[in-house]
């Protein structure tokens, strides 16, 4: 029986038994309803009014303190001795390395595709709106990580929902707390292996073999397959057995990389059609508010983009805590600050660069039916011809780094439900890299639907508990913004920003 044969049987047989499962829980986690016209998923409007909530309780954080955020990220306001295993900027470049990916380079298109251009603007406020929801799910969990004896951090929704919730209801709180962390670190879990691994693993697979001869190509043969997913999987064994210390030094290299040669892409398309850009910015503008062709009209705009930068960006999920909680530092809101930098970066800058580069190319599939990374890809051909391999190489960055990430969100999940023994991890880290392998030989897209449902019911857990325990959040962010003025009073720097201001002022 050849390989092509059982991994085809497999894929059938799983699917077989978890497409009921996928398609209930996929229905019940993105239900929508009817709004002007177009159906809205609960899910999204639940992230949505989170970030409005929370960016109202804090007083437009996001925008206030994107400075100091800067600040803090560049080391200004760094403390020897400072728990933790890696600085400002590994941390937030690991968390960004597991948003960053192909919902950036195919879901941005549908979005456009879709949506229309005007998809483009909602989706920039969504972004904008989940860096306030990323500032204080991010600081929790930097306040009730766990620090090792042997110097390693363990945090995330399954540390923070038990210990918060505690602390703020007592027994109650307690029991509910732990129910809450156990279901959490399933969801991490299961998304960890399908949704972060499996699926990356496939895609960036599947990029390679369309550049490289398709099916009849040097490596689109079964055992080309099989030698993509060996090669992967050592190279995300490797540097998992080094724990967060050593994701956050490829991360830290590895995500400007990717980022930087996507960004450089995006800007030789705009930059060659410089005089159509003015329109485009138009066309989105105007087609946030008066778009034609679309289901639900502005609702359906507005839906869509809101839909996309929800998926892009996973702020109110719970996954980027537990990289955030590795920092280096005694003030947990210098980590929040730091971490509503993430949507920025994701949303506002790599999405829109794309959708703008998309509108302005304006390539002939976009208004076909074709899948998103098509749509991606043709729109910088019409500039760079060559431009397929570019994005090949991009891919397989962004699918390796969410991959090393959610390796290590995986992990932690494991170890809260398994024990933190040397047999569990290995165990854990031998499960993960065999995923990996199986990710270049099979498909189990039912699975991967299904790891998307389980991955934004945690939202629904994940932001009652931002709810219950934003006032944790708010003492928190003063307690660091004094420590940044008396800091910046002690060097007698003499700048007279708002980083100075006194905790006292509304925040």
């Amino acid at each position: 029986m050849s390989l092509d044969s059982v991994t085809q049987s497999v894929d059938d047989a799983v699917s077989g038994f978890f497409e009921p499962i996928a398609k209930w829980l996929g229905e019940v986690v993105f239900y929508a309803v009817p709004v002007g016209g177009t159906d809205l998923p609960l899910i999204v409007a639940w992230l949505v009014i989170a970030g409005l909530v929370f960016t109202s309780w804090f007083g437009l954080v996001q925008v206030r303190k994107f400075k100091l955020a800067v600040d803090v990220v560049r080391g200004k306001y760094d403390e020897k001795g400072s728990p933790g295993e890696v600085n400002h900027f590994q941390a937030l470049t690991a968390a960004v390395s597991g948003t960053v990916g192909l919902g950036n380079i195919a879901g941005v298109a549908v979005a456009v595709s879709i949506g229309g251009p005007g998809a483009t603007f909602w989706m920039i406020l969504c972004g904008l709106l989940g860096m306030a929801t990323k500032f204080v799910e991010v600081t929790l969990g930097v306040k009730y990580r766990e620090v090792h004896a042997d110097g390693t951090v363990s945090g995330g929704p399954m540390h923070y929902l038990p210990k918060g919730l505690a602390e703020r209801f007592g027994k109650n709180g307690k029991t509910l707390g732990k129910v809450l962390a156990v279901l959490a670190s399933f969801m991490i879990l299961f998304f960890g292996l399908f949704g972060g691994n499996l699926f990356q693993v496939n895609q960036s697979y599947a990029q390679l073999v369309s550049v490289a001869g398709g099916e009849d190509g040097a490596v689109g043969s079964s055992a080309g397959a099989l030698f993509f997913g060996i090669l992967v999987a050592a190279l995300v064994g490797i540097v998992l057995l080094g724990g967060i210390r050593s994701i956050a030094n490829v991360t830290s290299r590895l995500v400007p990389a990717m980022a930087g040669i996507y960004i450089v892409a995006c800007l030789v398309v705009i930059l060659v059609n410089v005089t159509a850009v003015p329109d485009a910015v138009a066309s989105i503008i105007e087609g946030a508010f008066n778009p034609e062709g679309v289901a639900g009209g502005v609702l359906g705009a507005l839906i869509i983009g809101f839909k996309r930068a929800a998926f892009s960006n996973e702020a109110g999920l719970g996954s980027a805590p537990i990289a955030h909680s590795a920092v280096k530092t005694k003030h947990p809101a210098s980590e929040g600050l730091v971490a509503l930098l993430e949507p920025f970066i994701d949303t506002v800058v790599i999405c829109s660069m794309t959708a703008l580069t998309i509108v302005i190319a304006n390539p002939a599939s976009l208004g076909e039916d074709i899948g998103g990374v098509t749509i991606t890809s043709d729109a910088f051909e019409t500039v760079l011809p060559w431009f397929p391999y570019v994005l090949t190489v991009a891919v397989m960055l962004f699918a390796i780094s969410t991959v090393l990430t959610w390796g290590y969100y995986g992990l932690k999940a494991w170890t809260y439900l398994f024990g933190r023994s040397r047999t569990s991890e290995i165990t854990y880290k031998v499960l993960y890299t065999v995923f990996a392998i199986a990710g270049s030989l099979l498909t189990l897209q039912t699975l991967i639907d299904l790891a998307d449902a389980v991955l934004f019911s945690l939202a629904v857990i994940n932001i009652i508990g931002l709810y219950l325990l934003a006032p944790v959040v708010k003492r928190e962010l003063n307690t660091f913004l004094e420590y940044v003025r008396t800091r910046n009073a002690g060097a007698d720097s003499g700048d007279d920003d708002e980083d100075q201001e006194s905790v006292k002022t509304t925040v």
